[in-house]
């Protein structure tokens, strides 16, 4: 059974007006109650992330410059990132419950080799743009990256974080930059919104090659996605081994979104979750955590969650009608060329055979 954390308090944070509003969420659970998965689910109890928490990864000043803000009626960080009455208590609520999640998968599993515990967080605020002293991209605390941090400070030695929201998860970057127990592998769409994520930036110090981007350009379809796991993310994964996978889950690469131009599938979707499993399966015990990030089209939205839903589950992917455009084959090739040197280039630097 998969493991849920979700809670209601994360519906009234943000306005109706942003792309990332409560909508997102009330789409996901509505069609997940339709299909029947909603029931299968365990829901996890949990409490908000305590500041000490927190600050693992962000600046307690930060922290505290959030809840004053909330607690005055909200206001902006950015153009992008507005802060309402609730943001703080939404925010530290979906932290809190990455973090316990992270700690029942470790707990169940500690010495185990067999199959894991493995869960669905349904949290917004999402996470992966914000920094350690920055809320920015729609992103107040990394839920992501505190959920990673809790297992390792559960007795954990290396995790893995696969981010695969079409924008770069430059805040998660940025937590671990400099350490090689959090292996960090981001697939997005460049260039786009924050700038970051070039095939260059692989990490400084002890974390010298633990961080691996896979920049792709606009209109990067299924076919493409999935040659990137299969010749470079899952074989990353053999060779760290990690404790534990967790996944920055961002459905905005699907082509029907507003904020970007990436062309997958629903079925891309479950592909790369399933992937993702089977990996923890065979180096975790079985430890999957999926965090949802973006995704900005509700009703897709709700598909690709259920998607994802289903491969942890092992069932067979939806049959919908989902129609990416027809990219032309000029722009096919130029995106061919980029990932065959994206691969060819990460594969020479980091040892990998084949």
């Amino acid at each position: 059974m998969v493991d849920l954390v979700y809670d209601e308090l994360f519906l009234h944070h943000g306005e109706a007006w942003h792309p990332e509003n409560r909508g997102r969420l009330e789409g996901i659970v509505s069609q997940l109650r339709a299909s029947g998965c909603w029931a299968t689910l365990k829901r996890l109890q949990h409490g908000p992330a305590t500041p000490e928490e927190a600050a693992w990864v962000h600046d307690p000043y930060y922290v505290e410059t959030l809840q004053e803000l909330s607690q005055s009626g909200g206001g902006e960080f950015g153009r992008e990132t507005h802060a309402t009455a609730e943001t703080y208590d939404a925010a530290m609520l979906a932290a809190g419950g990455c973090i316990a999640a992270a700690r029942v998968a470790v707990a169940e599993t500690q010495g185990d080799d067999g199959e894991g515990a493995r869960s669905i967080c349904l949290v917004r605020p999402p996470g992966h743009h914000a920094t350690a002293d920055r809320a920015m991209g729609f992103c107040f605390l990394n839920n992501v990256a505190l959920a990673a941090e809790a297992a390792l400070r559960s007795g954990l030695q290396r995790v893995a974080i696969v981010d695969f929201d079409v924008h770069h998860g430059n805040g998660t970057q940025d937590t671990f930059y400099h350490r090689r127990d959090v292996l960090f592998i981001s697939l997005h769409e460049s260039p786009l919104y924050p700038g970051t994520g070039s095939l260059d930036e692989v990490g400084v110090e002890d974390g010298a090659g633990f961080t691996v981007n896979v920049p792709l350009p606009a209109y990067a379809c299924d076919e493409h996605y999935a040659r990137a796991f299969d010749e470079l993310v899952i074989p990353l994964l053999a060779q760290y081994r990690p404790q534990f996978v967790f996944a920055s889950a961002g459905y905005d690469a699907h082509h029907s979104d507003p904020l970007a131009r990436t062309n997958l599938s629903i079925g891309a979707f479950h592909r790369m979750t399933a992937a993702l499993a089977a990996a923890s399966d065979e180096h975790a015990g079985g430890r999957l955590q999926m965090v949802l990030e973006g995704g900005y089209d509700p009703q897709w939205l709700a598909l690709c969650v259920e998607n994802t839903l289903r491969a942890l589950e092992r069932q067979a992917p939806l049959q919908v009608k989902d129609e990416p455009a027809e990219v032309h084959a000029m722009q096919v090739d130029r995106i061919d060329a980029a990932l065959e040197h994206i691969i060819a280039t990460h594969r020479s630097r980091l040892g990998l055979g084949g």
